[in-house]
């Protein structure tokens, strides 16, 4: 394993753990406590995928991600990753999260600064501890909209709150989007759409909707009642679709809490509305980002293999890949396209 992670030494990329003084006393720990206590798992996601922005801070600037992960979450990925680096790991815990960070958020700047995405409208489907309202600059002109559960909007609120009331710089809390609203639903359920319509989302208008580390956890039916009413959307306005799918070995594995997959979804969305569909996997050259230079790596082993096998012919180990999804359709794309464009 190189002994540089993205340029910098090891030693410096991962340096001891060093907590917010925030988030280690007070209220905002007492909530972290409520929140390992009473939430479920698709719900602590949230938390998970925050510590890998954290941790990762390296490659993904977040400085609000510490505190919304949590010492706990931190502390169970940190140790990850040193035991990772001791055992010389060709790829290191928590670098998925990354480089789907990195991706997410170059595809959204493009579509943001394509003809079609000024001054789109950005919605988060299960948006959980996501923070690009306050980190990306791109989304200056748009109305972003985070949709998750009441819970959790309520404590990442308090949460930011807190670091408002406190020492933060309050730069780093102040959204970098035209409007930032929470709208508290249940994308599971069939009125979703309708309290983001009274929230302020115009159907008519342009829209980017990131479905980010979601899509897995619904059942079959409700992921593609979510994926149906977005693709219904491209005979309306311009729509731009960014999003993870897992493979069929990823969600069969023992103890998984995943169901929803799909081993074919540059085939899926075009057959459902969308007219241009691109997929990248985890080490492609759009999907890379300088984080997994071991040619060895695991992600670039599943690369090399046909996207047909489930399991590796070499070792008979399950083939579990993520797949990360740009999608995208217009009245005007439907008119001239006589069939769906897909590309990987």
């Amino acid at each position: 394993m190189s002994d540089k992670v993205n340029g910098l030494p090891e030693d410096q990329a991962w340096q001891e753990l060093k907590l917010p003084e925030l988030l280690t006393s007070g209220a905002v720990r007492e909530i972290h406590a409520t929140i390992e206590k009473e939430w479920d798992f698709l719900q602590r996601s949230a938390c998970q995928t925050a510590a890998g922005r954290a941790l990762w801070k390296h490659v993904v600037h977040d400085p609000l991600a510490d505190l919304l992960a949590g010492e706990t979450y931190l502390r169970n990925l940190h140790e990850k990753i040193i035991k990772d680096r001791l055992n010389n790991a060709r790829e290191i815990s928590g670098v998925i999260l990354a480089v789907r960070t990195l991706w997410v958020d170059s595809r959204l700047q493009d579509a943001l600064n394509s003809p079609y995405g000024r001054e789109a409208q950005v919605v988060l489907l299960g948006a959980g501890m996501d923070t690009r309202a306050y980190r990306l600059s791109c989304l200056q002109d748009s109305d972003v909209f985070e949709v998750d559960f009441s819970d959790v909007l309520e404590v990442k609120t308090t949460i930011l709150q807190a670091a408002k009331d406190s020492a933060y710089d309050p730069q780093l809390i102040m959204s970098k989007a035209k409007s930032l609203t929470r709208v508290a639903a249940d994308i599971r359920e069939s009125d979703w759409m309708e309290k983001l319509q009274i929230a302020g989302y115009l159907p008519q208008k342009s829209t980017v909707w990131i479905l980010e580390g979601i899509l897995y956890y619904l059942t079959q039916s409700q992921a593609m009642q979510v994926l149906r009413i977005l693709a219904n959307k491209c005979a309306l306005t311009h729509t731009v679709l960014l999003a993870d799918f897992m493979n069929k070995s990823s969600t069969t594995l023992s103890n998984s809490a995943f169901k929803f997959y799909s081993d074919w979804p540059d085939h899926l969305l075009p057959s459902i509305g969308f007219t241009h569909v691109k997929l990248s996997q985890i080490g492609d050259p759009d999907a890379h980002f300088g984080l997994l230079n071991d040619p060895l790596n695991l992600f670039n082993k599943l690369r090399s293999l046909p996207r047909s096998l489930q399991t590796n012919p070499d070792d008979g180990t399950p083939c579990c890949r993520l797949y990360l999804v740009e999608a995208s359709g217009s009245p005007e794309q439907s008119a001239g396209h006589k069939g769906p464009i897909s590309q990987s």
